[in-house]
């Protein structure tokens, strides 16, 4: 009966963390992403957006790309948006579900290793829904979080099935586990460690008393019994490490000195306890003191620490549990803790994912203990646990919000921390897409006077000091960030914009020579408007290989912007003649013919990028502008011109002028003026910046149009 009673428990528990995760986290599924590490890990990363291919997989086993070897990461990516698209939702679901999974898969170890229901529950709840544990969720980027953790937690499962049949088949998925794990994330490398704290509790393998009875094993032998798993370990710390310091991302930590950066991971230690207790101020970016880091707050740091685990060590044998839990939260924050400085941050709240689960660990079993012997234990017990649930999910629940877009959240950031650069610099991007100018400036600005050598905040002033006609002003920002980083070629690009701009064609030359002095590809030449010297390139490669439809497309790409329509099509024709389901092609191609006059030819086409790329917004744009204002009567179709125009505006959150153009002239086409009036004067209010000033004449003048009862009709 008790059997029969604590299976179905463990379902409705499972089942009641599977509800209470869903409904406090579901939100996410709405969000955008993020343009902080999501840039260049999805939404602007090539080789994740072509899917899962051959080439793509032996890219991600063998790239070392965003100063990470996480191959496993990076196929997820693709898989993800293979189903998903551009649209965010799809790859935060991914990240939700697998947190889900790691909770119930959390849960079920414990309780296989300890058999106690409750406190396991209870350790799997706090798992699931501490706030701390947020970022993991909500940040596509750290998909590496959630997936290592679930090959961490079928690495345990998989231990646990050894451990009671100690075979070398059962021993194969530990290893298999583990591997995937590391392939995930290298922050696994502490796991192995985990495993010989789990020998002495829950499974009680030795005793670190010698010779205590019951033990199994010495350790030792159990160390030797881990030696596969310590290889793997050693083999992803060596690669981990010279990736990061190969891609930069040791660079930053590479100037605090050593007791900066221990007195930085010893304030992290008691930082970490704090927000596990006090979830408040949580941000995305904590940013690293430097050398003013408080050395007495870290001497009391050390003393709390020592002071911890003195007292742990003091009562091990009667508190198994607490030796474990507090070395496993020790021991899983050492690859993180910033004793080796990896990026900007002071400390991270991503990092907790997997250490404070010995926490967890600890209050689960430790708070039952003290109230042993109190009558009304198991009423408290009940009671408080459910109050702290409650609460760990009101605060989540609040929290999670700040992560809709990239604005919420780096405004958050900047009203919860100081002096935090980063945050300035990442709120600069999305205020400049929507034309926000002068917030852009302010930002950027904040982010170089706290940060005087930051050349990318410098390079963005520049940019948009130019697209708010201040030229004058943009000049010195990227000679600035030129002085820093001499290599940085786009700002040689900026600077020759802006000489151009004043008539200084001399120096705006001497520029673009110098941009192209600092690339030596043709794709680079492409970028730079070299269309001449990228052509030359390009045949050459040809010639070389000439069924290669990614070279094929490039050399049409740049014959195209040279008037040579003729080739160019060849060249696309080729391309997907080698791959008929190449998108780039088939919207190139689609171009090309509308230049040489052939429309219905190019709608097959761009309808064929979008049948490939379902949410690709430039051939979306293309198709609904054909079917809206040519007056062939064979293609002309309004109707499905205001869906297509629709869908874009869509995806892009009504701010773009360009797409709300499409938009009113597919409402005009359609008979539908109101609309077709409101949407226009809509694109008008976005055309801010002086490079709109064109775009902007050509939407008054249709609007003039539509306002007589008349639709916009492209003539030849």
């Amino acid at each position: 009966m008790d059997t029969i009673l604590t299976k179905y428990s463990s379902f409705w528990i499972c089942l009641a963390l599977m509800l209470i995760t869903t409904a406090v986290f579901c939100h996410v599924c709405k969000y955008d992403f993020i343009n902080y590490d999501d840039t260049h890990y999805v939404y602007e990363n090539p080789n994740i957006q072509n899917g899962i291919t051959p080439k793509a997989i032996k890219w991600a086993f063998t790239t070392g790309y965003g100063s990470n070897w996480h191959p496993l990461t990076w196929l997820s990516h693709m898989l993800d948006w293979q189903l998903f698209g551009s649209k965010a939702g799809g790859h935060h679901l991914t990240n939700l579900i697998f947190h889900i999974v790691n909770t119930l898969l959390l849960f079920v170890v414990l309780k296989q290793m300890t058999q106690k229901l409750w406190p396991s529950a209870f350790v799997a709840a706090l798992f699931a829904l501490h706030p701390l544990h947020i970022e993991s969720v909500a940040w596509v980027a750290e998909r590496k979080d959630v997936l290592s953790t679930f090959f961490w937690m079928l690495t345990m499962w998989a231990y646990v099935r050894f451990v009671r049949r100690p075979k070398i088949a059962s021993y194969l998925p530990v290893i298999v586990f583990l591997a995937l794990g590391l392939m995930s994330k290298p922050m696994l490398v502490t796991l192995p460690f985990v495993l010989l704290l789990l020998d002495y509790w829950p499974l009680e393998r030795f005793s670190l008393k010698r010779g205590k009875a019951g033990s199994k094993y010495s350790l030792s032998y159990l160390l030797i019994e881990k030696v596969p798993l310590f290889a793997m370990v050693v083999a992803s710390s060596i690669v981990t490490f010279i990736v990061q310091r190969k891609g930069g991302a040791l660079q930053a930590g590479e100037n605090y000195s050593f007791i900066t950066r221990l007195a930085n991971a010893l304030i992290s230690y008691v930082q970490y306890i704090i927000k596990m207790i006090f979830p408040v101020d949580l941000t995305v970016l904590y940013p690293h003191p430097g050398q003013n880091v408080s050395i007495p707050y870290a001497v009391m740091s050390a003393i709390f620490l020592l002071a911890v685990t003195i007292m742990i060590l003091r009562f091990a044998k009667e508190h198994r549990y607490s030796v474990v839990g507090w070395f496993w939260y020790l021991g899983t924050l050492v690859p993180v803790v910033g004793l080796i400085q990896v990026g900007t941050q002071a400390r991270a709240d991503r990092y907790t994912y997997i250490p404070l689960t010995g926490l967890f660990i600890i209050i689960a079993w430790g708070v039952p203990e003290l109230l042993a012997k109190w009558r009304y234990k198991k009423i408290a017990l009940t009671w408080s646990g459910l109050l702290v649930i409650l609460a760990m999910s009101i605060c989540t629940h609040f929290q999670v919000r700040y992560w809709q877009n990239s604005l919420t959240l780096f405004q958050h950031a900047l009203d919860v921390t100081k002096d935090n650069y980063v945050a300035h610099f990442c709120m600069a991007g999305p205020l400049r897409e929507q034309g926000k100018l002068n917030e852009t400036i302010y930002h950027c600005s904040e982010a170089v006077r706290i940060k005087p050598n930051y050349d990318k905040a410098l390079h963005c002033l520049g940019i948009t000091f130019f697209e708010a006609g201040r030229v004058d002003e943009a000049i010195p920002c990227y000679k600035k960030a030129l002085e820093i980083d001499p290599s940085f070629f786009n700002v040689n690009i900026g600077l020759a914009l802006a000489y151009a701009a004043k008539g200084d064609f001399a120096e705006a030359i001497q520029n673009y020579k110098i941009a192209l002095e600092k690339t030596d590809t043709s794709r680079e030449l492409l970028k730079l408007g070299r269309f001449g010297e990228a052509i030359a390139g390009y045949r050459k490669i040809v010639s070389a290989t000439p069924s290669n439809p990614d070279v094929l497309n490039e050399l049409g790409y740049a014959l195209a912007h040279t008037g040579k329509f003729d080739e160019a099509a060849g060249c696309f024709a080729e391309s997907l003649r080698l791959d008929p389901n190449y998108a780039q092609s088939h919207y190139y191609l689609g171009q090309v013919l509308v230049q040489r006059g052939k429309i219905n030819e190019a709608i097959i086409h761009f309808e064929d990028a979008l049948r490939l790329k379902p949410d690709w917004i430039e051939p979306m744009n293309n198709l609904a502008w054909l079917l809206a204002v040519n007056k062939e009567t064979t293609i002309h179709n309004p109707t499905k011109a205001v869906g297509v125009a629709w869908r874009a505006c869509e995806l892009t959150n009504y701010r773009r002028p360009d797409l709300l153009d499409t938009l009113a002239a597919a409402y005009a086409a359609a008979g539908d003026f109101s609309k077709a009036i409101e949407t226009a004067e809509k694109a008008l209010g976005l055309c801010q910046s002086p490079g709109l000033n064109a775009l902007k004449k050509e939407i008054e003048s249709r609007l003039v149009l539509y306002k007589a009862g008349k639709p916009y009709i492209e003539t030849r």
